[in-house]
This record gives C-alpha cells, structure tokens and sequence, in this order.
C-alpha cells in the first residue's frame, strides 16, 4: 500500500544553521567553562568567560554562516545566469545538451530527444531543467543567508546559555556540577532533536553528542587544572 510522505525544506539553510548552531553553542560553553572552572578560576572569572563566549560565539557563528551561504547563492546565482545567456543565444545547443544527458541517464534515444523539446518550450522550465540537471540545484535554492546567520546566533546563543546559568545562580562546586548535569541534559536533547533531521536512531546520536561535548570538557577541564595548579 501506497504511504504518503513529505520532505522538509532544508534548502534555506534555517534548520541546518539551527543544529550547528546549539550543538557549537554547548559543546563550545560547557568546556570554555569546565576549563576555567578547573583552573581554580573565581566564579566572576568564570561567569565572565562563559558571557563572551556567548556572545563572541554567536556573533561569530553567525557571521561565518552569513558570509559562507553569500558566497554560495551568488555562485549558484552566477551558474544561474550563465545557463540563462546560453539559453538564450543558442536554444538548440542547449537543447542537444540536455538530451544527451537524459541519454547518458539511461532514456531511450527517441524520447530524450522528446522530452528535451518540451523542456525548452518554455524558458522558465528550460532553466529550472538545465539548473537541476547540470549544476544539481534548482533557481529557487539557492539559499537564504540572513535566515541561516539569525539562526545560527540565537541557537549558537541557547546552547551556550544552559552551562553558564548555574554560575548566574550559585558558584563553586555547586555551580561546576549544575553545568556538567545540564550540559549531559542538553548533549542528550540536542542529539535526540538531531536525529529527527538525519532519520538516524535517537538513541543512538544523542550518545554520540553526549560523547563529542563529554570529551571536550574532559579535555578543557583538565587542561584547565594543570596549568591552574601551575
């Protein structure tokens, strides 16, 4: 029986930004912190990295997100606008092209040729064709950079609160294991929530995000401790 299913719209680059941008925030925050927290740190010194480590982050995060998916919507822009003077100057060039890759992708001769014709009828569709036939993407996916970097800056900022607050509320030893238990908490939500995008167990990458941000604060932490007790 036949089940109707839908994909989600990932083209934009919102939900990508919005995952990267959490699981940088907390892995990045909960070792900035555990690290100046092992190195004997007071908690002012501390509370004060894990606010410019939030911002400094998110603004960077997002930044390097706006400026990465620029680049790539003016290329495909680019592709985009060449493919449409090629089309323009000389359609049946055009037109060959495309039949010779419906040929190369297994279609019998006759209706390559048949289909290409009605693709080029239009030249709308003859670029939407071309687009997603050669460059592998279609005109209107090329991405959205500003959705992408305000994404990225309020996830970034999330992820990397839920270690920091406890040394809003508390310090000392109290404050050190409020923000492992609530890191391991959000390693944990962060991964199951990952997995609704990938389609893999969630079991099974919110132990491996577990895993990625319970190494780097082991790493920071105890680098953290040698050189305070140095």
């Amino acid at each position: 029986m036949y089940e109707e299913h839908q994909h989600r719209n990932i083209s934009g680059g919102g939900a990508r930004a919005a995952v990267f941008g959490i699981s940088d925030g907390l892995v990045s925050n909960v070792s900035l912190i555990l690290g100046m927290a092992g190195a004997h740190s007071s908690a002012g010194a501390v509370r004060l990295a894990g606010v410019a480590g939030l911002i400094g982050g998110a603004f960077s995060m997002a930044t390097g997100e706006y400026v990465s998916m620029r680049a790539q919507s003016e290329l495909m822009e680019r592709e985009l606008d060449v493919e449409r003077k090629a089309i323009a100057a000389d359609p049946e060039d055009e037109r060959r092209e495309l039949a010779a890759l419906y040929r190369s992708r297994g279609i019998e001769a006759d209706l390559a040729d048949e289909l290409s014709v009605k693709m080029m009828r239009d030249p709308d569709l003859a670029l939407e064709t071309h687009a997603r036939e050669e460059l592998g993407f279609t005109p209107g996916d090329t991405g959205k950079p500003v959705e992408a970097a305000l994404s990225s800056f309020v996830m970034f900022a999330i992820g990397a609160f839920v270690p920091l607050l406890p040394w809003l509320l508390t310090t000392g030893t109290n404050a050190l294991w409020w923000s492992v238990v609530l890191g391991a908490v959000a390693s944990l939500g962060v991964g199951a929530a990952l997995s609704v995008f990938t389609g893999r167990s969630w079991l099974w990458s919110a132990t491996r995000q577990l895993l990625i941000s319970g190494a780097a604060a082991t790493v920071t932490y105890t680098i953290g401790h040698l050189v305070g007790s140095g």
